[in-house]
């Protein structure tokens, strides 16, 4: 996966790690301290599962390596299931069984309840991917569509005004969808330019740079290759550090619904 599971045995330094894990709040997930999962349909793949319910979440993500021959032969997601996959490196088949897209870096595709999603690596090499389900909250008079596209088609939002924060919306902003997948992207030096607090809760893996990250009033390091959980009303800001390189990720946010009593 490029920063997980490369290294067997006894590694340099005490065992300690930069992990924070407040169930039902938020969570930090290093990339060096993920596991691989065995979970039924995937061949060939290493598989590390990272938000869920039992994290607090009302979805679950994955990252994923497909290796040579990688596949997901059963289908992912199906009835009240909505899916979306996101290719951050190598090329990935996918297909709803009638019809096929091969997507590459930056490519993604969303599907709705119902409809499964069957995935297989389109090359040789490595190909990694961010994978997210959830499950549909209808609504009455509106459904969502299939999606499928790259952020390389997709012009960039400045963030609330700012020149140096950019955000990419991967989905419609149509009352079909009940959430929306997003990229951020902070210049170094660049950062929120307030201490968010909302209802949305977001599962974020990290695709680039270095930065801090507040969660609930208290500040973080964070970079390349680790996921962080926020829940709802969890305080939440970044700033980017380092040179070159900047703080991007891609995260999920539930939205266009009204929250039920």
């Amino acid at each position: 996966m490029g920063y997980k599971n490369e290294q067997t045995g006894y590694r340099n330094g005490l065992l300690e790690s930069r992990g924070v894990i407040k169930k039902d709040n938020f969570a930090i997930l290093p990339h060096d301290g993920l596991v691989k999962n065995i979970v039924p349909g995937f061949v060939e793949c290493d598989l590390s599962i990272l938000g869920s319910p039992k994290l607090g979440a009302g979805f679950v993500d994955y990252i994923i390596t497909f290796h040579k021959n990688g596949a997901q032969e059963t289908g992912f997601g199906g009835p009240g299931i909505q899916t979306l996959v996101y290719v951050i490196s190598g090329k990935l088949t996918v297909s709803d069984g009638k019809e096929e897209s091969v997507l590459e870096a930056g490519g993604y595709a969303y599907y709705p309840e119902g409809v499964k999603m069957f995935m297989k690596n389109a090359q040789d090499e490595d190909t990694e991917v961010f994978l997210y389900k959830k499950r549909y909250e209808a609504l009455e008079g509106y459904e969502a569509h299939k999606v499928v596209d790259t952020i390389h088609n997709l012009e960039p939002i400045e963030y609330e005004g700012m020149k140096d924060v950019l955000l990419w919306d991967l989905l419609p902003k149509d009352l079909g969808f009940d959430m929306n997948m997003h990229i951020l992207s902070f210049e170094p030096g660049a950062g929120h330019g307030y201490i968010e607090t909302h209802v949305q809760e977001h599962g974020a893996y990290l695709l680039s740079g270095q930065g801090m990250y507040n969660l609930d009033n208290e500040w973080y390091p964070v970079e390349k290759g680790d996921y962080i959980f926020m829940s709802a009303y969890v305080q939440q800001a970044a700033y980017a550090v380092g040179r070159g390189e900047p703080l991007a990720y891609v995260y999920s946010k539930d939205c266009n619904r009204d929250p039920q009593l």
